[in-house]
């Protein structure tokens, strides 16, 4: 065994990492707009050649109709994971009308009003209208110009391997279900900690359109007629502009127990909020949205990680959680790499599971409300300020340069990418790691300090950069084709999801009223 190897066990404190023991599982959702050509909003329907938004399992829609949600089953191999992804960009980019093309970046195209951005709909069915009462309680709440935000949401769990020979090792005598759990939440508590990394390394919105802060307090500055900025910011869509909710701010989730989790959502969704019992209902006197809470959902709660388990249609994501405890966890921070066709490539892929094996593997103290909300003002610094090379965090308490602790948090990473590679050799996480050093020394090489220098040196608007790079994605990704086989899987898959939402619309027995009130009386 090379003394690497023994470092990190040590490191970790674990006398093994069996080689299977590296078959992360990840799955990729990925969001972006659908435009014209121009690079204007599309305001068509859902493309029906792509089926049902409701029901297909690789291309559903998010907010709204023009914002696409391609989802990728969980791998177990990186380029089988990217090739999907791949395949399912190709897919809608043929199947799109009018020559429409996918926007590559975060940040939305411009816009005039609110009312331009089409609300997504799911059918006649109970299910599928409670998807669109919750989108138009989103609208009513927020705005719909903050829901058309994008960004790439990467799952990740541990092979089934692992947990029980790990188990055995940190000596638990819980169940494996609540083990799992425990070191699941163990993860997103070090997440928290550390996510600032992650939006200085992957920050890829840095500007947005002048329209986009319209009406709106902000800090921005002025880059041209048409764009706004900040010199050093690195992911304006995390930031006071993105997605954030003045309601959410007083809410502490604390991530030591499952049940104390849940439990705050459960409040969070069971008490009336002031300023959303305020929202008028509909001139028809129909709800416009699920119901007055501070959460309609859980899903409304803004986080830059959620732990996750797959439940059926229907069913609540935190009853899942309680019942069969956490499969897996979501990491929500991550913009769309306008510089790469599909927004991320095997190079950060590799980094982010070496992050977040990291973050499993290591000490990971209870939270507390004071580092609760020393978390948040670090992530926020970062947004705003990251690429700043005075920047100072705070880390229990004391000030600490940025890049200081960037490369402290680089080294102890270096850990985990050993037992990767270890595990992986041929895939090279080393050089993963690398290319995020390099990033630390120097600030330019990150995607928001390219974009900001791409825009400089070619005089472009956001709007402009973006809608180039829109056009070089679509005809890199038109440039070859699908194999016949892959070809027919999608075709089949569409026309499945269409009898599929058909089979569920005609399964209802209760009015849509009467649904919704149970729903909220649960």
């Amino acid at each position: 065994m090379s003394k690497l190897i023994k470092a990190s066990l040590n490191r970790y404190k674990i006398p093994e990492f069996k080689p299977d023991w590296g078959d992360i599982r990840r799955g990729i959702e990925k969001e972006c707009l659908r435009v014209s050509p121009a690079g204007q909003l599309s305001t068509r329907r859902h493309p029906a050649a792509l089926g049902s938004a409701l029901t297909n399992p690789y291309i559903t829609t998010d907010f709204s109709e023009a914002l696409l949600e391609f989802i990728t089953p969980a791998y177990a191999d990186i380029k089988d994971c990217l090739d999907m992804l791949e395949n399912i960009h190709r897919f809608s980019l043929e199947n799109l009308e009018e020559q429409e093309m996918l926007w590559v970046c975060s940040m939305p195209c411009p816009l005039n009003t609110d009312s331009e951005i089409p609300i997504a709909r799911y059918g006649s069915s109970n299910i599928g209208r409670m998807k669109a009462l919750y989108r138009s309680g989103l609208h009513h709440r927020y705005g719909s110009l903050m829901q058309i935000i994008a960004g790439l949401h990467y799952n990740f769990s541990m092979p089934d391997s692992f947990w029980q020979p790990f188990k055995k090792i940190c000596g638990d005598q819980q169940s494996l279900m609540n083990f799992k759990t425990s070191r699941y939440l163990h993860l997103i508590r070090n997440f928290h900690r550390f996510s600032w990394l992650l939006i200085y390394l992957f920050g890829a919105s840095p500007a947005a359109c002048k329209c986009f802060a319209q009406g709106r307090q902000h800090s921005l500055l002025e880059f041209d007629d048409h764009s706004l900025y900040l010199p050093h910011a690195t992911c304006l869509r995390m930031g006071k502009l993105g997605y954030k909710s003045e309601a959410q701010n007083s809410l502490f989730v604390c991530y030591n127990e499952l049940d104390a989790y849940v439990e705050c959502l459960n409040n969070a969704m069971h008490t009336p909020y002031p300023d959303y019992e305020a929202i008028s209902r509909s001139e028809n006197n129909g709800p416009v949205q699920i119901n007055a809470n501070l959460l309609q959902l859980e899903n409304e709660f803004y986080s830059t990680i959620r732990p996750k388990r797959n439940v059926p249609s229907g069913t609540k994501p935190l009853d899942g959680l309680i019942k069969e405890g956490i499969e897996y966890v979501e990491i929500r921070a991550l913009d769309l790499n306008p510089f790469l066709p599909m927004g991320i490539n095997s190079e950060q892929i590799k980094f982010v599971d070496s992050f977040l094996l990291h973050c499993l593997l290591s000490e990971s103290p209870q939270c507390n409300q004071a580092e609760f909300f020393e978390v948040a003002n670090n992530v926020d610094l970062v947004v705003e300020h990251g690429r700043d090379p005075d920047l100072a965090l705070s880390r229990a308490g004391r000030a600490i340069p940025m890049r200081e602790w960037a490369e402290s948090l680089l080294d102890d990473i270096d850990f985990s990418c050993t037992l990767l590679n270890y595990c992986h050799p041929e895939e090279d996480y080393g050089s993963a790691l690398e290319a995020q050093r390099a990033k630390v020394s120097d600030s330019e090489l990150t995607p928001s300090g390219k974009i900001l220098k791409e825009m400089r040196e070619n005089d472009l608007s956001f709007f402009e950069f973006s809608t180039e790079r829109s056009k070089v994605a679509k005809k890199e990704l038109l440039g070859s084709e699908m194999d016949s086989g892959t070809l027919v899987g999608f075709i089949t898959a569409s026309k499945n999801s269409l009898k599929r939402q058909a089979e569920i619309e005609g399964s209802d027995t209760l009015e849509f009223e009467s649904y919704l009130a149970e729903w909220n009386n649960s």
